[in-house]
């Protein structure tokens, strides 16, 4: 399974990409794997600034629906819209083409406290 070095990770299995004061986030091949085929992502959130662990979005899959968690405190600058017209791109490409949203981080220090691709591969065994 893929865990990119690159990226930070959350114990609710997202995953942040961060550049400057703009945070990426979506969900891991693993929690993807855990979900099966994903039908919905919905976001409502787009605009608003919200806390570390407060709910951003939801996933839809077949046999269920999961919250998305807010890795980091800061504002929803954007959704990536590819995903109305083809959520399926979670389950094929979770790293790239499958980010969900963009925040703009209230405090970047909030980052230190992410898990790094080794600890997150222990954290899924």
């Amino acid at each position: 399974m893929s865990i990119p070095n690159n990226l930070k990770y959350t114990k609710d299995h997202e995953w942040v990409s961060i550049d400057g004061d703009i945070a990426t986030v979506g969900i891991t091949a693993y929690a993807q794997g855990e979900l099966g085929d994903i039908v919905y992502v919905e976001i409502e959130t787009e605009g608003e600034t919200l806390d570390k662990e407060e709910v951003f979005g939801s996933v839809e899959a077949v046999k269920t629906v999961s919250d998305l968690f807010m890795p980091l405190s800061g504002e929803v600058i954007e959704f990536n819209e590819e995903l109305e017209a083809a959520p399926e791109t979670v389950n094929s490409d979770p790293y790239e083409g499958g980010w969900m949203i963009k925040i703009r981080m209230s405090d970047s220090s909030e980052a230190d406290a992410l898990l790094d691709a080794e600890a997150y591969a222990e954290l899924i065994g």
